[in-house]
């Protein structure tokens, strides 16, 4: 039996994010923001609990998982995942500044994930799942390397946050079998063994600002 649970563990292990890969490069479509609305841009680790838990603050209205931080245009699941481009898994976050600011977005982002981990986040390794975020303003920057002096500071972490804070220059959608993956593949081994305790964790930590239905 404990050689049973060992290989399931070492399985998801090296799987990682990647057990959902079906091949499919059907790529979604990136909205336009509506009147009124903003964008940010986080990477984390695995898209999949990211995207969930960053779709359940008050004020956020769509969150797409995607591709940023890298030096090839379009890039693929398979392209990213071979760290050959530079890119990371993001999630791009549209929501509404008269509900939920960038300073508390930005927040959430840091308890969704471990942030002093350098190029991995549980059993994801590499490149493609490291800690970035990204801003569009000089404010935005300023916001978030403010909030890293604050956490650092409290001591919330053991260690200090290593997340790459740079300018956003594109963002690529992922595939359509990526976007809201959590929420449809519960029974993903991934999920509930990696991505549902990040989520559980994240709803703790950021409870008054999670939508009533998450409280």
């Amino acid at each position: 039996m404990k050689r049973i649970i060992l290989y399931v563990a070492c399985s998801l292990f090296f799987a990682g994010c990647a057990m959902g890969q079906s091949g499919d490069n059907d790529f979604a479509t990136l909205p336009k923001p509506k009147p009124g609305e903003e964008v940010a841009t986080f990477g984390g680790g695995c898209f999949w609990s990211m995207s969930e838990a960053m779709s359940e603050l008050k004020g956020v209205d769509k969150v797409v998982s995607g591709y940023a931080g890298g030096t090839t245009k379009n890039p693929t699941y398979e392209d990213v995942s071979s760290r050959a481009t530079g890119h990371a898994e993001c999630v791009q976050i549209y929501y509404d500044p008269k509900v939920i600011s960038f300073t508390t977005l930005a927040n959430a982002f840091f308890f969704a994930h471990n942030p002093t981990e350098l190029n991995y986040q549980g059993p994801d390794e590499g490149t493609d799942y490291r800690s970035i975020a990204f801003y569009r303003t000089p404010e935005e920057k300023a916001i978030l390397l403010d909030v890293i002096k604050k956490i650092n500071s409290e001591k919330f972490y053991p260690e200090a946050i290593v997340t790459q804070v740079v300018p956003l220059k594109a963002f690529y959608p992922a595939e359509k079998y990526h976007q809201g993956y959590y929420r449809l593949h519960g029974d993903n081994p991934y999920i509930s063994s990696v991505s549902e305790p990040k989520v559980m964790k994240f709803r703790k930590a950021e409870k008054a600002e999670l939508k009533p239905e998450f409280q």
